[in-house]
């Protein structure tokens, strides 16, 4: 593992999970109540014995930066190699903001073509999954590929959202299709591949080159060399989800509290690790009730929690119930409130007797109905709730507003509301 190269695409602006990620990169977004989303693809990389790992990121990467730090965490702090994140700069004449997946690696080529890899690993930073890559680089290896895509099982309905692949009986892939309307495979790419270095230079090269490209893996490269090149198709068996859009997000979650527990988080060889400092433990009042929920370090419960992600920090009140939501770190849940089938981001205030989905799902979210319609209201960081305010199913409010809410009663179901102006308190 000495010979690979690690680098996590970090950097997209992930528009598609509303206003968690209007201030952050979707990699920095919470998950599962202490953890951020780019965890599980350090911890991964930690797990698999890895010690060259690159970050690439762009869109508002502060947080993410501050959270990854020098990888200490996650036991890639390591002299000799370690964890760097890497930023697009303007300072020559070629250079500009990533324009995709493979135009970002290929803007770092010089850390490729420097480094004593053999492969490089490339990986998305914003999936659900818990595994080593020692398998998928030996099965590399073996089967004497040029590039090998991690591959993944999803019903035949589903498959028209990822990058769709046919094998042949020893695994390497005859046909590849980017989102097409009729998947003739179940058998979809993960957004992870192993590259041979030389191979990956020489395609990201014709790639930059190439008139009209999109320059994306999925899109433009796999397709381009498949023919051409060996590439192979790693069937990975394992629990794992791309959480792009809010449901799959609050559905990953909930997958965390299931009975069945698909994804075990504490298991030794395969741990979850995350950055941050440590927290006295949860605390459960004698009149509380929790059920089937996450409860985490610094939290405190004296109402009502079930079927709940709670991060640390996170207050309910006395008389306060939340149910079938996610509720981000240090929010107040007020007495007598109710927060039902909702996401809610740092910092937040729910007003005493205020109520946070209610109603019927059937009216998606007029602004944004394509991401936000089926009954989870999204509200974003630092917003105070004023009491007895009650608010609709498939509801979004921006993060910081506070005096826009101050005169309502209600709020319909499908509305959203933004600050009228960006408080700067919100970047941070």
């Amino acid at each position: 593992m000495q010979d690979v190269l690690t680098m996590i695409l970090a950097g997209g602006q992930g528009d598609r999970l509303s206003v968690l990620s209007e201030q952050r990169a979707k990699p920095a977004v919470v998950f599962g109540g202490q953890y951020r989303i780019i965890d599980f693809a350090l911890s991964n990389a930690a797990n698999s014995g890895l010690t060259q790992v690159a970050v690439l990121t762009q869109y508002r990467p502060r947080s993410l930066v501050n959270h990854i730090g020098a990888g200490r965490a996650w036991g890639l702090d390591d002299v000799d190699g370690g964890v760097q994140i890497l930023q697009p700069y303007l300072g020559r004449a070629d250079a500009d903001w990533y324009q995709g997946t493979a135009d970002a690696v290929y803007q770092n080529l010089y850390m490729i073509e420097e480094s004593r890899a053999r492969e490089v690993l490339i990986l998305a930073g914003d999936h659900i999954y818990l595994t080593s890559y020692r398998n998928m680089i030996a099965y590399h290896r073996a089967q004497g590929a040029d590039a090998t895509v991690a591959v993944y099982s999803v019903p035949r309905e589903e498959a028209h959202r990822f990058g769709v692949l046919d094998m042949d009986a020893t695994g390497r892939i005859t046909d590849f299709q980017e989102k097409p309307t009729q998947p003739r495979s179940p058998w979809v790419s993960m957004g992870i591949y192993v590259f041979n270095k030389d191979v990956l230079v020489e395609a990201l090269q014709a790639d930059a080159e190439a008139e009209g490209s999109a320059h994306d893996f999925g899109k433009n490269i796999i397709p381009r060399i498949y023919e051409t090149r060996r590439v192979f198709g790693y069937q990975y068996m394992g629990y794992w989800r791309d959480v792009g859009t809010v449901e799959s997000y609050w559905e990953s979650n909930m997958d965390m509290i299931s009975a069945q527990r698909p994804l075990q988080l504490d298991e030794p060889d395969l741990r979850l690790r995350t950055a941050g400092s440590i927290l006295s433990p949860a605390h459960v009042g004698a009149r509380a009730v929790v059920q089937n929920s996450l409860l985490s370090p610094g939290s405190r419960i004296e109402g009502m929690v079930l079927r709940s992600v709670i991060s640390p920090g996170v207050i309910v009140e006395p008389g306060a119930i939340v149910r079938d939501s996610i509720i981000h770190h240090r929010c107040t849940i007020r007495a007598g409130a109710i927060v039902d089938r909702a996401i809610i981001d740092k910092e937040v205030e729910v007003g005493t007797n205020a109520v946070v989905g209610e109603g019927e799902n059937s009216i998606a979210n007029h602004e944004r109905p394509d991401i936000v319609n089926s009954g989870i209201s999204i509200i974003g960081k630092r917003v105070i709730i004023p009491a007895g305010l009650r608010i609709g199913r498939n509801v979004i409010i921006g993060p910081g507003v506070h005096e826009e809410l101050t005169d309502l009663r209600q709020l319909e179901a499908g509305a959203s509301v933004h600050p009228v102006q960006m408080p700067l308190h919100l970047f941070v």
